[in-house]
This record gives C-alpha cells, sequence and structure tokens, in this order.
C-alpha cells in the first residue's frame, strides 16, 4: 500500500465521522494545553521569585535575627529571638575584613499625611548605603544623607506612586509629610521599581534608621544587609559575622545568615518540584483522552467492519490494517496536540502582556506534550486496530446479526 493512498484513507476516515474526530481532536488539544499552561505559568512564577532575588546580586548577606541554623532556609514566621540585632550589631559587622557596605532595616505600617491626603504606607528605616545594596535609583533629589546610623534626621525618600497620591501635580521635593508623630521633608523620588521581596517600593517612605527607631519605639532590626566585596568573600565574611555576633549575644548563635545563592537554590528546588508535580496531573487529562481514543477506535472497528472486510478481500495483510487504524489515531493525535500547543502559546502570550510575568512553557513541557499525545493514542489504539487486523474477509464481510 502506497504512503498517499494510507493518507487518503486516514483524511477520508476523518472527514467521514466529523463529529467523532472533532470529540478526539478536542480532548488531546485539553490536554496539551493543560500541560503547557500549566508549566508555562509554574515556570513564569519559578522565574519571577529568582529575578527578583537575583536583584540582591552575588556577593550580599542578609542576617535575620533568631534561630540557630544557618542553613539558608527562610527564617521562621514565629517564636522568640533571644537577642535582637541592634545598630551595635551592624557597627560591629562593619568593622570586620572583607565588608563593603551594611544596610540595616527596620520596617512598620505608619499613616502618612499631607495636607488632607493621607495613606498607610510601609515606612522603612535604614541608611544611605541601603540604595546601593538593593539597587535602588533616584529620579529627583538625592538619596538619604550619610549620617551616623544612631542619628535621627527628619528627611525621607519616597515611592513615585506615594508621591502622585500625596502631593499631586505639584513638586514634593523640598515639601514636608507627616509619618506618625514626627514630621519629614522630602529629600528624594525613586524611580521605578515595583514590588521586589515583598515590598512595593513604589508605595513606601524611607526614613533614616534611627528616625524609625524612635517612632516604632523599637531598638530591634528586622534584618541586616550586608555587602561583601566579592563573592570569593562570601564564605569568610559568613563565618567571621556568625563569630562576632556569637561574641556580642553572650556565645548564642541565635541569627539565620542566608545569602543570594542558598536563597536562590532553595527557592529553585520548590519551584522545580511544584512544576512538574502541575505538569504530571495535567498529563493525566492526556490519558483521559487516550481511553477516549481507545473506546472511540473500538466502536469504530465495530462499525467498519464491512470495509475491513473489503481491504481485506483485495489483497490488504494484517499488518498494513493495523497501520491504517494507527496511523488515523496518530493523525488524530498530532492535529489535536498542535492545535492545543498553538494555544497554549497563545494564552501565555496573552499572559505576558497581561501581568508582565515570563509566562513561557518549558522546551521539555510543549515536546513531552505532544509526545505524550502521540504515545497515548497509538497505546490505546492498538487493541481495536489489531482486533481489526485479526477479523476474517467473509465474517467482516457479513452484516451485523446474520449468522
Amino acid at each position: 500500500m502506497r504512503a498517499a493512498d494510507a493518507l487518503g484513507f486516514w483524511l477520508g476516515a476523518l472527514r467521514g465521522h466529523r463529529s467523532r474526530s472533532l470529540m478526539l481532536l478536542l480532548a488531546i488539544a485539553i490536554g496539551v494545553v493543560a500541560v503547557n499552561l500549566l508549566t508555562g505559568l509554574g515556570a513564569g512564577a519559578r522565574a519571577f521569585v529568582l529575578n527578583e532575588f537575583s536583584l540582591l546580586g552575588r556577593d550580599i548577606l542578609i542576617v535575620f535575627p533568631g534561630r540557630k541554623e544557618t542553613t539558608g532556609r527562610m527564617p521562621p514566621l514565629t517564636g522568640l529571638t533571644p537577642h535582637e540585632l541592634t545598630l551595635q550589631d551592624v557597627q560591629a559587622i562593619t568593622r570586620l575584613p572583607g565588608i563593603r557596605r551594611v544596610a540595616p532595616q527596620q520596617a512598620g505600617q505608619l499613616e502618612v499625611i499631607v495636607g488632607n491626603r493621607n495613606r498607610e504606607v510601609l515606612a522603612l528605616g535604614t541608611t544611605r548605603d541601603f540604595f546601593a545594596i538593593r539597587q535602588l535609583t533616584v529620579v529627583q533629589g538625592q538619596p538619604l544623607p550619610t549620617l551616623d546610623p544612631g542619628q535621627a534626621e527628619a528627611v525621607c525618600v519616597i515611592g513615585g506612586k506615594l508621591r502622585r497620591e500625596l502631593f499631586g501635580a505639584r513638586p514634593a521635593l523640598g515639601e514636608w509629610l507627616r509619618a506618625g508623630d514626627r514630621r519629614f521633608r522630602v529629600v528624594g523620588i525613586l524611580g521605578e521599581r515595583g514590588e521586589s521581596l515583598g515590598m512595593d517600593f513604589a508605595e513606601m517612605v524611607i526614613i533614616p534608621v534611627a528616625s524609625a527607631q524612635a517612632l516604632f519605639n523599637s531598638e530591634g532590626l528586622s534584618r541586616v544587609f550586608v555587602e561583601v566585596h566579592g563573592p570569593s568573600f562570601l564564605d569568610r565574611s559568613k563565618r567571621l559575622i556568625l563569630a562576632a555576633l556569637k561574641e556580642r549575644h553572650e556565645g548564642e548563635e541565635d541569627i539565620t545568615l542566608v545569602s543570594q545563592d542558598s536563597l536562590l537554590s532553595a527557592f529553585d528546588q520548590i519551584l522545580a518540584v511544584l512544576t512538574l508535580a502541575v505538569a504530571g496531573i495535567a498529563a493525566i487529562s492526556l490519558l483521559v483522552a487516550g481511553i477516549l481514543i481507545m473506546n472511540v477506535t473500538w466502536i469504530a472497528v465495530s462499525q467498519r467492519s464491512a470495509e475491513i472486510g473489503l481491504l481485506k478481500a483485495i489483497g490488504v495483510t494484517a499488518a498494513q490494517l493495523r497501520l491504517l487504524f494507527l496511523g488515523e489515531a496518530a493523525l488524530l493525535a498530532l492535529t489535536g496536540a498542535l492545535a492545543g500547543l498553538l494555544l497554549a502559546e497563545t494564552l501565555l502570550w496573552l499572559g505576558r502582556l497581561a501581568f508582565d510575568l515570563p509566562l513561557y512553557a518549558p522546551w521539555w513541557a510543549r515536546a513531552g506534550a505532544v509526545l505524550l499525545a502521540l504515545g497515548t493514542a497509538l497505546l490505546f489504539a492498538w487493541l481495536p486496530a489489531a482486533r481489526a487486523s485479526a477479523l476474517e474477509p467473509v465474517a467482516a464481510l457479513r452484516p451485523p446479526g446474520a449468522h
């Protein structure tokens, strides 16, 4: 049998049973869309999170108060802290060799008021070095002035969105705002940055750390960012920081010290497993489509017994007949898979436009969905095809119910 004849047989069979063919195409396409769409969402979330942490730079260490482990995992959300991180700890870290910059951080919610406008915002207390460590750009004015960490001053830098909401169209530089029970003069406006590590800098007010301690009536710091002179200094700096703070904290190793690499590794493993899990769940729909193909093909063999008998009567071998039915299933699977792949890519493209996220299905998901659809179709169509090839010509040509 020539390839052209086989292709004509397959196309004729699909055209002759349009509703059945469309049902199978839809089932396969939905399965492929599910695999690619879910893996695209998972991979996009993974890329977004990893990109957020990569903004820290590979030469950044973060010191958290509490917990005695330094394995790179995030600190617990609850639990008692034996010793708080203080500005004296920050000064001790600053004096260590290999340290380029150190920026303390204390954060809390405050009501900010300008005239008759008010907003509840996140107020961040830190130093000038924070802007360099977190790669923050000031588009108007300047960052916080260079101060001793313990020196309070009534100045602030605000995000662009907060500036628009509090000051409208009028200039904000040099103007005063009230945060909590204190007044601050605006000395800088942040460039558009969006959210990073759970912080939306567009709606934030940044003040000197000593001013934040006075506002929140607390000396404890939420974390300390440490920039070393290069990635090669990380391990040595970790040991020195742990030793220095252990000595200051009465011999207790009660901090969590993490680096960008440890954060990236932890989140990468978690998100990779989640991506594979959702891909596996979505792949189940392709197995369901395969079972549907088997049932429909089985029915088709019963309904087309006369056609099968005629083919065998004119000399079509059992192997060729089996190939005809398997080829029909494969053509359905490939057509449905390609249609589903095109639809999934279209939806991911729309998602990238709407949400500005890196929503791309990984290559293994695209190839795997198509191959799984094809393999499932061939596997589940094999038994009906084998049954068709085993029919005797005379028995196949006999009308149903005849003896």
